[in-house]
């Protein structure tokens, strides 16, 4: 057997089939009826012709030889176990957000060669404009969602397809070698589609190497470590179309634990979410970063609820402050708080861990054997008495590249004496005592007279202030420095601050250079579905609306 979704699936269905597996509003899946129903998917997608025609040993790192499936959908376990399902058929799933206007899906469908798309029927009007600008999918699987939109022309409803299956062995041996494909988020540029080795993916962010565990040594040590999965119950807050959102999600799986999903799945619903986890006695959270966290501190805050249950929230994908960390702490002092830090190119990379009992630090601790940084240059790894400012690699379990970009594939996985690795853009420098320090992405760097300037580290100390709610900050024009650091700041509601209070708090923690020389007050920052921030609309907002440079 290999580590592939399609395997490990049928591994711990076989051993805890009466389990819960997922539990929706609507449905409650066992283990047994998620592996039932994966096969009758697979069933469907081999009977359409998809699956593998070109094994990887006669492929480029950024090509593919499988069929791909997207999934265009909200949360739910159609989510779920279309990805597992695809693996079963030996094609391979791909994210797909839910929010992109047409020529964002038109382009990501096109990038990605979508043989069949697995959809929600309220998203079925917009493929109707989509699909004639594409060449045709062999599938369409179409989810009733109660918004009454009736089949497009040509597809198939999901629940029927899946009842006229088989739940029989779908009969295809998959290999360590099979995809999964993670699209980026596109808040630095287009979505690229990152090509993973599914059993990279596993050890990587999926559940093989967990913190605080051994690497799984094989499939009978994954089936040992089920016999604790009935008590790990968790809600995944974010969308399944975040990598943070479906490995949260899969790492649950994979010790053979239970998923559960809120009723809201659209947008964000913080009473919706808290009452989800009373009712259903989820042991774990998993948001993303601080525009998840906010909302449910301040519900939490006002509403009353027993969560008791609640032992970890963990967060993943974005930035979550220290001060909304030490604010749910106050809130459940019984909790540990659990800060992941990764990239789609890179996978899981480093954690910090939070207590009541010991709130000291909050740095993230990274896999030292695997993580480093490089030189400026990408052409040697620098050494620990190197205070240099470099970029942040990791070997190991990485991917292969980007689904049909090969310069952009040896650019951020080139070879270093020796060895490959991965550095999607971070920018990191090694601290003295020899842990390393992430400074943030180079894309969101700001160049202010020759000055560096990370975007995240001044957001940071601009939301201590406790009237900011929310900020981004972004670099703009300025005849003197090249660029100037300007701050896009929502307020909380009924809190005042103006630009210079805000510059004076952060002052207490940033070089003067750092500051902030312009502020511009919003109502609400923009960010993605899943919490990313979105920088070149702060960026367009902040160029027009402040004064023109002399």
């Amino acid at each position: 057997m290999a580590y592939t979704l399609a395997d490990l699936n049928e591994a711990i269905a076989a051993a805890v089939p009466e389990r819960e597996a997922i539990v929706t509003t609507e449905r409650r899946l066992t283990w047994g009826e998620l592996r039932d129903r994966s096969r009758r998917l697979a069933h469907v997608l081999r009977a359409a012709g998809l699956g593998c025609h070109r094994e990887r040993a006669a492929l480029a790192p950024w090509e593919s030889g499988q069929d791909h499936v997207a999934l265009y959908l909200y949360n739910g376990h159609e989510y779920l176990e279309a990805m597992i399902g695809s693996t079963k058929a030996r094609a391979v799933p791909f994210n797909v957000n839910y929010r992109y206007v047409e020529d964002e899906l038109v382009y990501l469908l096109r990038d990605a060669g979508a043989r069949a798309i697995v959809y929600h029927a309220a998203f079925a009007p917009m493929l109707a404009r989509v699909l004639p600008k594409l060449p045709p999918p062999t599938l369409l699987l179409q989810v009733a969602d109660g918004s009454g939109e009736p089949l497009l022309p040509g597809a198939r409803d999901y629940e029927e397809a899946l009842a006229a299956s088989s739940a029989a062995p779908v009969g295809v041996a998959t290999t360590d070698d099979d995809l999964y494909i993670v699209y980026t988020g596109g808040t630095t540029g287009m979505p690229k589609g990152v090509l993973w080795r599914q059993s990279d993916i596993f050890f990587s962010a999926m559940g093989g190497r967990v913190p605080g565990q051994e690497p799984v040594t094989g499939m009978d040590d994954v089936v040992a470590r089920t016999a604790w999965g009935e008590m790990n119950r968790m809600l995944c807050a974010p969308p399944f179309m975040h990598g943070a959102g479906h490995w949260t999600a899969f790492i649950t799986l994979h010790q053979g634990g239970t998923v559960i999903v809120q009723r809201e799945t659209r947008r964000l619903d913080a009473d919706d979410i808290w009452r989800t986890i009373e009712r259903e006695r989820a042991v774990s959270l998993t948001i993303v970063g601080d525009a998840f966290a906010r909302p449910l501190l301040d519900q939490l805050r006002a509403g009353a609820y027993d969560l008791d249950c609640l032992r970890v929230i963990g967060s993943g994908g974005a930035i979550f402050s220290a001060a909304l960390k030490h604010g749910f702490l106050e809130r459940l002092p019984g909790i540990m708080i659990a800060d992941g830090f990764g990239a789609s190119e890179t996978g899981a990379q480093g954690a910090s861990f939070m207590s009541a009992g010991n709130t000291g630090g909050g740095g993230f601790t990274m896999d030292r054997e695997h993580t480093f940084v490089v030189d400026e240059t990408m052409t040697r790894r620098l050494p620990p008495d190197d205070p240099s400012i470099g970029w942040l690699a990791r070997t190991g379990y990485i991917p292969l590249g980007y689904l049909g970009d090969a310069a952009k594939t040896r650019r951020t996985y080139p070879t270093i004496a020796g060895v490959r690795c991965a550095i999607p853009g971070d920018r990191a420098r090694l601290n003295a005592d020899g842990t390393i320090q992430v400074l943030g992405r180079e894309a969101a760097c700001i160049n202010s007279g020759g000055e560096k300037i990370f975007a995240e580290e001044v957001e940071q100390a601009l939301k201590r202030h406790p009237a900011v709610y929310d900020v981004l900050v972004v670099g703009t024009p300025d005849p003197r420095w090249g660029e100037q650091v300007t701050a896009v700041v929502a307020l909380r509601t009924g809190a005042g601050a103006s630009g210079e209070e805000l510059r004076a708090a952060a002052g207490a923690e940033l070089a003067r250079y750092k500051l902030p020389r312009a502020f511009l007050f919003v109502d609400a920052v923009k960010r993605a579905p899943t919490g990313k921030p979105d920088y070149a609309w702060a960026k367009e907002l902040a160029t027009r609306a402040l004064p023109a440079p002399d």
